[in-house]
């Protein structure tokens, strides 16, 4: 199950405490403080690893304690720090605490602490003086920093597949990338964002498959609400339809309001049209259909088939050829 939003509580190690010691030696009072300070806390880091494609280990585990630090001994020995607790989270994952955005792990390999271990306490020999030679007292390792986070992933992508159900975007992703989706003849086939790398190319180009969009997506109707935001940084939207669809101008309409009332910053978005399954329908009537859309909607889309490859080499160069202007 794909999981793009947990909420976990995470606590830095504590710092050992500093130890009281006197070493024993000849004509010194009480041998002389020798007390070791204690080990600091061990931190918290988050690190963005391309091998992780969600978030569902953080839907298991909800708590996430760093190690102490080890307490202070005799002869001046420090207690051992705590090690370093390693978060991984998916590129593109946005951190908050209290609704505050704190991170941004946009890219990959970024790494942060975001919760710092306290410090070791001293030991007793840091307070000798000529006045008090013998302090019987040391200082407490300070705690670590604790918070509530909130984890919440926005998929990272050059471009952003998206249609109504049944267009023929998975079959499109498996044909020019990576990518091995799910593919069948019913709606709602996809049921998470599917990433891939285009192929053949001197560039690299990741496309994002979004589950199908129907109207009223952007209130929560069928899988929309939950993943256009998944699409929010892609550089560039592709539309596909169906030309099954009796309607090209309806059925691009459609997406196109879904993904207006979901975000502003969708609607600016640069887009390509693709009319898909050309190979099913006669020439004849997908003509007519492709210049009715143009007359209405004074756009020209590219015409192609997955199955068949058909001009699909012609719509990866023109991908790469808007990408390579922004």
């Amino acid at each position: 199950m794909f999981i793009d939003e947990a909420e976990i509580y995470i606590k830095a190690g504590k710092g050992g405490d500093g130890a009281v010691s006197f070493r024993r030696e000849k004509y010194v009072p009480k041998g002389g403080p020798d007390g070791g300070d204690g080990g600091d806390g061990g931190d918290i880091l988050l690190i963005a690893d391309n091998h992780c494609h969600g978030l569902a280990q953080y839907n298991r585990q909800k708590q996430f304690l760093a190690p102490n630090g080890g307490n202070g001994m005799g002869a001046r020995k420090k207690g051992k720090d705590g090690q370093d607790l390693v978060l991984l989270v998916p590129p593109g994952t946005l951190i908050y605490n209290n609704d505050k955005l704190l991170y941004d792990m946009v890219e990959e390999n970024k790494s942060v602490v975001i919760a710092k271990g306290g410090n070791g306490g001293w030991g007793n020999s840091h307070f000798a003086t000529s006045i008090k030679q013998a302090p019987i007292w040391s200082k407490q390792g300070l705690p670590g920093d604790g918070m509530k986070l909130k984890l919440e992933l926005k998929t990272i992508a050059d471009v952003g597949l998206v249609g109504l159900p049944n267009a023929g975007k998975s079959t499109l992703l498996s044909v020019v990338s990576n990518a091995r989706p799910k593919i069948a003849n019913y709606p709602f086939t996809t049921l998470q964002p599917n990433l891939g790398t285009i192929k053949n190319i001197d560039m690299n180009i990741i496309i994002a498959d979004i589950p199908g969009l129907i109207e009223g997506a952007s209130q929560g109707k069928g899988l929309g609400d939950k993943f256009l935001k998944h699409i929010e940084r892609t550089k560039i939207i592709l539309h596909l339809i169906s030309a099954e669809s009796e309607d090209f101008v309806h059925d691009y309409d459609v997406i196109r309001k879904e993904l207006e009332e979901f975000s502003p910053k969708l609607a600016k978005k640069k887009d390509l049209i693709a009319i898909t399954k050309i190979e099913i329908i006669p020439e004849e009537i997908l003509n007519e259909r492709v210049a009715l859309f143009v007359k209405k909607s004074k756009k020209k889309p590219l015409l192609i088939s997955a199955v068949t490859s058909k001009n699909v080499d012609n719509l990866i160069g023109v991908i790469k050829e808007k990408i390579a202007k922004r």
